[in-house]
């Protein structure tokens, strides 16, 4: 395989991009200046050798805990449930929660052969144990999946002496966090409910 062929190929995994625009932006990179496309190069690297998940929450980033987990300001007591850590900058823009995170690293999905043991429920269920936790607010996308990973953890919280609340309708069926605005968001936010 040719290195055209080979980046093209790598680029078109990228979600959003098709064959013909991997082969349009290895193009474009192979007319920019030689060391355009190595300061990329090194970017990737960098970006894979730095960036891990939270210890605490598993959001992205490059130290043992995440900025918002360090931030003494955030309340501890509510812990915001999201598929993926993309889903944090999405709400964050609302301005509207100032708890915590936990990033679940993806959604139920029987089908795609996705169980609970490949989420992070478990260390989710440890810190609701702890008693510091007053409310869990299930903010997965309102899918199927989404639903049937939010009913799951709900029921994975049960036996412990929290509240369970779910983001109000508002984000349309099959969405997604990141890509819904921010007013629709923080609707969301402020009329979550308890789930039952």
């Amino acid at each position: 395989m040719s290195a055209i062929d080979a980046l093209a190929t790598e680029l078109a995994k990228l979600p959003g991009i098709g064959r013909k625009t991997a082969m349009r932006l290895t193009y474009h990179l192979l007319k920019q200046p030689g060391d355009q496309s190595k300061r990329l190069a090194e970017a990737l690297i960098t970006l894979a050798d730095r960036v891990r998940p939270c210890s605490r929450c598993f959001n992205l980033t490059e130290d043992e805990l995440c900025s918002i987990c360090r931030d003494e300001r955030r309340d501890r007591g509510i812990i915001c449930v999201v598929e993926e850590a993309s889903d944090i900058g999405a709400i964050e823009r609302t301005a509207e929660f100032r708890g915590v995170y936990h990033v679940l690293g993806g959604r139920l999905s029987p089908l795609d052969g996705i169980g609970p043991e490949d989420l992070t429920i478990p260390q989710l269920v440890d810190r609701g144990a702890t008693g510091d936790v007053r409310e869990v607010l299930v903010a997965t996308n309102p899918s199927l999946e989404g639903e049937a990973t939010a009913l799951y953890v709900q029921r994975q919280l049960a036996p412990y002496r929290l509240s369970v609340t779910r983001i109000a309708r508002g984000l349309p069926v099959g969405g997604d966090l990141e890509y819904a605005d921010g007013v629709t968001i923080a609707q969301a936010i402020s009329a979550r409910r308890e789930m039952r």
